[in-house]
């Protein structure tokens, strides 16, 4: 008899530790996340970025490298993280299977199973950019991420994508014409192949911030921020849209079922609001900013779909974690942040800073909490 339970007090342990070691990633877990950028030298250390993250109950989120010591800092956090292979490194990667998986063995194995590294995201807005000389590179790069990580038995759990910008669309408007231009398709084409047969979803950044700042006498700023509006109708698919988000989403899925893959997932990789911008980047403002990521926020929770695809629950990453005072170009471009570079929030959509004031709140209200617990106690012994 002792013998017996000895043995199953053993197989349950084993069977314990089994299960403790078995990773289950999912690319995606919810309906939101926020790209956590880092090109500043004022914004909180990683270990402070996780601990907001968690109070803010984000649960995914993308840099744009595979910064070590961010993979260290979100140890343990079961926040979903995709990493980035930079464009910079696409040509080398591309032309060696030996130097992908160093990088492998460099930027993920080490990591997981403790830090959840979801995805790798191979390059981002290639196709269409200025440097064309990386359009032809990308999918033998992209092959051989793909190829390192299942040789390391990790494919299953890292998922292998390349995010693209509005640049891929010949068209876009109505969201029934929308298509990839003809001049990318030598390239869009196979790459869809082949995330087809790794089950991998098209990643797309859109900002209809963008698309508002470049025609404002046209576009109703209501419909690009999720406000009561006339919306468009879609004359070829009878359906009537009341935000530019949506619309451009299922532009995008009728893109992608033009080019043969109307079953293939879309996923926002990138979307957000200046709260400030240049004189001629009208509407970038704070109220703006917070209206539509709010309104974002708000809509993502309804896990619902788009009015072309309405099985396909909406997924997106919010651009961006902090405002980045180090990025070039526009002033836009250093002020997409939920959070400003000392941690509190740049406006209020529900989310809880990293300052003093926050603490002392809680410290606040801790007391209050206390001395309202001692008088309902003497009222209690005195009657």
């Amino acid at each position: 008899m002792g013998v017996l339970v000895v043995s199953y007090n053993r197989f349950i342990v084993l069977l314990f530790v089994t299960f403790a070691n078995v990773w289950i990633a999912s690319a995606f877990t919810g309906t939101y996340g926020v790209n956590y950028g880092r090109i500043a030298d004022n914004i909180p250390a990683p270990e402070s970025v996780v601990t907001l993250m968690k109070a803010a109950k984000i649960k995914n989120t993308r840099i744009y490298n595979a910064d070590h010591e961010v993979l260290k800092a979100f140890k343990g956090s079961g926040i979903e993280i995709i990493i980035g292979l930079p464009n910079e490194l696409l040509k080398e990667i591309s032309a060696s299977q030996d130097r992908a998986m160093d990088w492998v063995k460099q930027n993920v194995e080490p990591f997981v199973p403790a830090t959840r590294i979801s995805g790798v995201a191979v390059g981002n807005e290639v196709l269409g950019g200025a440097d064309q000389g990386l359009w032809e590179v990308l999918l033998p790069a992209v092959k051989n991420i793909y190829n390192a990580l299942d040789l390391l038995h990790l494919a299953d759990d890292v998922e292998v994508s390349s995010p693209h910008s509005a640049g891929v669309f010949g068209s876009s408007f109505p969201p029934s014409a929308g298509a990839f231009k003809e001049s990318l398709m030598p390239y869009m084409k196979p790459l869809l192949e082949f995330f087809s047969r790794t089950k991998s979803p098209f990643y797309i950044n859109t900002y209809p911030f963008l698309a508002y700042i470049s025609d404002p006498e046209h576009i109703d700023i209501n419909y690009a921020l999720f406000k009561k509006n006339p919306g468009i109708y879609d004359e070829k698919t009878k359906l009537h849209y009341y935000n530019m988000f949506e619309a451009q989403l299922d532009a995008t899925y009728a893109a992608l079922e033009k080019a043969g893959f109307g079953k293939m997932e879309v996923i926002v990789s990138e979307t957000g609001w200046a709260s400030k911008g240049d004189p001629n980047e009208v509407g970038a403002t704070v109220e703006n900013a917070r209206t539509y990521n709010f309104n974002l926020r708000k809509r993502l929770l309804k896990k619902k779909g788009t009015p072309y695809r309405p099985k396909k629950i909406v997924k997106a990453y919010v651009f961006a974690m902090f405002n980045e005072n180090l990025k070039p170009g526009p002033t836009s471009e250093r002020n997409f942040g939920l959070f400003k570079a000392d941690g509190s929030i740049a406006y209020d959509i529900g989310f809880t800073g990293l300052v003093p004031s926050s603490a002392t709140s809680l410290f606040s209200f801790k007391v209050c909490y206390k001395l309202f617990l001692t008088f309902l106690l003497n009222m209690f012994m005195f009657f």
